[in-house]
């Protein structure tokens, strides 16, 4: 892990053997990852993400396994994850600072794809941005698809703890939603511009609230999903570019959006502490 702080914000713990994404997320001295607290897939690779405050699903699928077109399987949440991050460069740009990398991918189904990824913490507001862009680095076009996975540790929370935003139906509900154990749900959150959801307050960390934007010209959904079936005690955050439906009902309907060589498409989140 590297660690990357800047003079306000969280601190933040870098994975660059998994795509650059977040391990550790520290603030006021509590880190909000869930570690081990995470229900167990079967796969080492995603349980390892998993346990971060952040990890990318895609760009070749989201979601659970699905078959392939003339045999095999997308993996659990896309090929990203595991692919270790090149050309790390952090750079101080007035009161920002920025991380970035290269990440080479290669695909289920033997296609190629680069993550370009840059990280920038605010100077003025503490506020982390990431930008992202896939490319196509191969000879054939393939269905992209995209999945910020934001998981916190929820022992953290309590009756007080919300989850509010402008596309939750009645503008909030108790992190605790659902029945039992489990609660999961997938609603669109826009077409363009930045969307913005907030889960607070946490105690654990003074009250503070975490607010979370995200682009929705390429992630116009949210999902938010939650399991404290022992040991697991987590709830995710996930801004994705496509409803919660079978990859075959996805391309019935024409949902997918086809990379071809060459060219790129754009993500971005940003979160903060407030």
């Amino acid at each position: 892990m590297i660690y990357f702080q800047g003079s306000k914000g969280p601190r933040l713990a870098l994975d660059p053997s998994s795509v650059f994404d977040i391990g550790a997320c520290i603030v006021e001295g509590v880190d909000l990852a869930p570690g081990r607290a995470i229900p167990d897939d079967g796969d080492p690779r995603i349980d390892h993400s998993l346990e971060g405050f952040l990890f990318t699903c895609g760009p070749d699928h989201i979601r659970h396994p699905a078959a392939m077109t003339g045999g095999g399987l997308y993996p659990l949440h896309g090929s990203a994850s595991g692919h270790a991050a090149e050309a790390l460069t952090f750079v101080a740009e007035g009161e920002d600072i920025t991380a970035s990398a290269l990440i080479p991918l290669r695909l289920a189904g033997g296609e190629r794809a680069e993550l370009r990824r840059q990280w920038r913490i605010k100077g003025e507001s503490g506020e982390v941005q990431l930008s992202d862009e896939i490319v196509n680095t191969g000879d054939t076009a393939f269905p992209v698809f995209h999945m910020y996975h934001m998981n916190l540790g929820a022992r953290h929370f309590d009756a007080g703890t919300r989850i509010e935003g402008a596309m939750i139906e009645g503008g909030g509900l108790p992190w605790a939603f659902g029945e039992g154990e489990r609660g999961l749900f997938c609603v669109p959150a826009g077409h363009g511009g930045w969307a913005e959801l907030r889960l607070g307050p946490i105690a654990a960390i003074g009250a503070k609230t975490l607010k979370v934007r995200f682009r929705t010209d390429t992630l116009p959904h949210l999902q938010i999903w939650r399991n404290q079936t022992a040991p697991a005690h987590v709830l995710g955050i996930e801004p994705v570019s496509h409803r919660l439906a079978d990859r075959e009902d996805l391309d019935a309907a024409g949902e997918f959006y086809q990379l071809e060589p060459g060219a790129g498409r754009h993500y971005g989140l940003a979160f903060s502490f407030v």
